[in-house]
């Protein structure tokens, strides 16, 4: 295993995965593939603090018949940052002009963090693209004021910091890698040269900035105009919530079911697992994933 060193340069090495640059709505996005180059594409959004290597246990080995795309979001990871604020649904849009370069009509969405947050946002404003969408992680975009209240103090432990301060704290600070590793059950899931190829990539000073923006758009803005005018769009898109049920950043209850507004959407409680359930049961995420995709290959 590479050890990379502040701020890491290069991608980290993943077996077999091919390595593109994509211009798209003024991003120049950095894509990582895997599997089969004519196979059903399965498009893969990670959150924050991460970038394409998230989803290192699905593109090291593919499942059958797909081909796997990982971009790194705008500013994250090695992707260039976007010409406008990180506002969730700006980069939908710039992850859908993406899709239109690739010449991708219809894919497999798979999404984590704030990459599921921008994922609901896709499938509501595109559904036609989108053959099912599985959420990690993530809440809905359906949560009234009245619901996020009694959990709203998990937002407050560390989201108004990084709103605030995320720039000096991500390039100078340790904060990424305590962040991940904290957010495990299983801490045997990460080993700490793979956390480092989140946190030292965050020195970066593109990286830090988009990830500063990525809290501080939804404090000054997002969670204002939410509460103001809330979603109102009916998903028609079939999605599965999977969510690890010891998320101490996320309460699984902003996910449910009950209030979602939504033709076909079931939640999926996988206990004894935390925030980062792409890592922590990767065997369990690829096996939801070649069930959804079975249908379609």
């Amino acid at each position: 295993m590479i050890t990379p060193t502040a701020p890491v340069h290069e991608p980290p090495p993943v077996p077999g995965v091919r390595r593109t640059r994509v211009v798209a709505r003024g991003v120049d996005f950095h894509v990582t593939e895997a599997g089969d180059p004519d196979g059903l594409p399965v498009l893969l959004l990670h959150g924050w603090p991460q970038h394409h290597y998230a989803w290192r246990h699905l593109l090291r080995d593919p499942p059958a018949g797909l081909r796997l795309i990982a971009p790194d979001l705008p500013g994250y990871g090695w992707s260039g940052p976007p010409p406008h604020p990180w506002f969730k649904q700006e980069i939908a849009n710039d992850v859908i002009a993406l899709m239109d370069v690739l010449q991708l009509d219809r894919v497999v969405l798979v999404g984590h963090d704030w990459g599921g947050f921008i994922g609901h946002l896709m499938v509501l404003g595109a559904p036609e693209r989108f053959h099912t969408y599985m959420a990690l992680n993530i809440t809905h975009p359906w949560n009234t004021p009245r619901a996020l209240a009694p959990h709203f103090w998990r937002f407050l432990l560390y989201q108004p910091a990084l709103a605030l301060f995320g720039y000096p704290l991500m390039r100078y600070t340790n904060l990424v890698g305590k962040a991940i590793g904290a957010s495990f059950v299983d801490r045997t899931a990460i080993t700490r040269e793979e956390i480092a190829w989140f946190s030292e990539r965050f020195r970066a000073p593109v990286c830090a900035r988009a990830g500063t923006d990525s809290y501080r758009t939804f404090w000054r803005y997002e969670l204002r105009a939410g509460a103001r005018a809330p979603e109102r769009r009916r998903s028609t898109v079939p999605t599965l919530a999977l969510f690890g049920a010891s998320d101490a950043a996320i309460h699984h209850s902003l996910a449910a079911a009950e209030t979602a507004n939504a033709d076909d959407y079931r939640l999926e409680l996988v206990y004894a697992c935390g925030h980062f359930i792409a890592e922590e049961k990767p065997a369990l995420v690829r096996r939801r994933l070649e069930d959804l995709t079975a249908r379609f290959t």
